[in-house]
């Protein structure tokens, strides 16, 4: 089958960095389903496994995480699917990725594919609806559903993948205020048109930006990017018994200052579940069928921003690259093989 991977970490500006191959078909675990790979997304984390790999001599590494597809065959354990049907989900960081024609994977993390969205539109959404929902209703325990509980959340980097989706969860599904950050007009409008009460900007300091708007204080914090950066002002801009909750990788963490204000730490990565195959695993099968649900009921809508062709390598690197930029908005997504 075809597939994109790579041999040895390299710059993306590098033709070598990924690249187009033929490798056999996968075979299934127990609780698999065998998928037809239709489209798939790019996330951060592609990036950086990309960069922090370095597969054994001769054999390519493959990634991609988000995918949708049609399931082609089951494993002797499977009683959620059956083949024909049509599934999204955002694999597991240590299994092959989705950069390929057939993937194999655990079906009790993949849910029914939404019916009112194409498949680029589906695509850009697991990974990053399994990270935001986690982060809300599991990490910080934002109450699921209830319109009355008052207080505001300020989601850090409101443009990216994750913060794009985060926005339309706490704004629908909670009665949180939701306040996102953002530098460019862009990036503001965009996070306005997913759904923000407000939009403050990360280059100036947070706590500063909240005070501006009224709001000097928050019940929650969403830090998706440059957590460390802007610690000082999490810990000023954090009620007493707040929660911050956080997914990117810095290398120090200094919580020391939050202990006066008895303030939560919170870690969400979506791998989790899977990687240590938690009694809860089935979860985010879960999940991803209440956000199918969510989006053909039109509360939740797509954050596909760039439909960048087909699943070729040279596809992904210009993906990757987006990603690497740091500028992307939304998600890029990538449509057949």
């Amino acid at each position: 089958m075809k597939a994109v991977g790579f041999y040895a970490s390299l710059p993306i500006e590098d033709a070598s960095s990924l690249v187009d191959i033929d490798i056999p078909a996968p075979e299934l675990r127990p609780h698999d389903l065998l998928v037809r790979v239709r489209a798939v997304s790019v996330n951060p984390v592609d990036v950086k496994v990309r960069a922090r790999t370095t597969p054994a001599e001769g054999t390519a590494h493959i990634l991609g995480y988000d995918a949708v597809g049609t399931v082609e065959a089951v494993g002797p354990q499977v009683t959620l699917f059956r083949p024909g049907d049509e599934v999204f989900y955002a694999g597991s960081i240590d299994r092959p990725g989705t950069n390929s024609e057939l993937h194999a994977v655990d079906e009790r993390i993949v849910g029914r594919k939404p019916t009112t969205l194409s498949d680029a539109e589906v695509a850009a959404l697991p990974l990053t609806a399994i990270t935001a929902w986690e982060l809300l209703f599991d990490r910080l325990r934002v109450p699921y559903g209830v319109k009355t509980q008052g207080g505001a959340i300020l989601i850090v980097n409101g443009a990216g993948g994750v913060g794009s989706i985060l926005i339309q969860l706490a704004r629908r599904l909670t009665g949180l205020t939701v306040i996102a950050t953002a530098s460019r007009p862009e990036t503001i409008q965009w996070c306005k048109d997913m759904g923000a009460h407000h939009v403050i900007d990360h280059r100036q300091p947070l706590d500063e930006g909240l005070k501006a708007i009224g709001i000097p204080q928050v019940q929650y914090v969403a830090s998706l990017t440059a957590t460390d950066q802007h610690l000082p002002a999490i810990a000023n801009a954090l009620a007493p018994q707040g929660a911050l909750a956080l997914i990117d990788d810095p290398k120090t963490l200094d919580i020391v200052p939050f202990k006066r204000k008895s303030l939560s730490v919170h870690w969400e990565l979506m791998f989790t579940r899977p990687l240590f195959d938690t009694p809860d695993l089935m979860r985010q099968h879960q999940l991803l069928n209440e956000v199918s649900a969510l989006v053909d009921a039109g509360l939740l809508r797509t954050t596909l921003r760039e439909e960048l062709g087909a699943i070729t390598a040279a596809n992904l690197r210009k993906a990757h690259a987006l990603v690497e930029s740091g500028r992307s908005i939304g998600k890029a997504v990538l449509v057949g093989f």
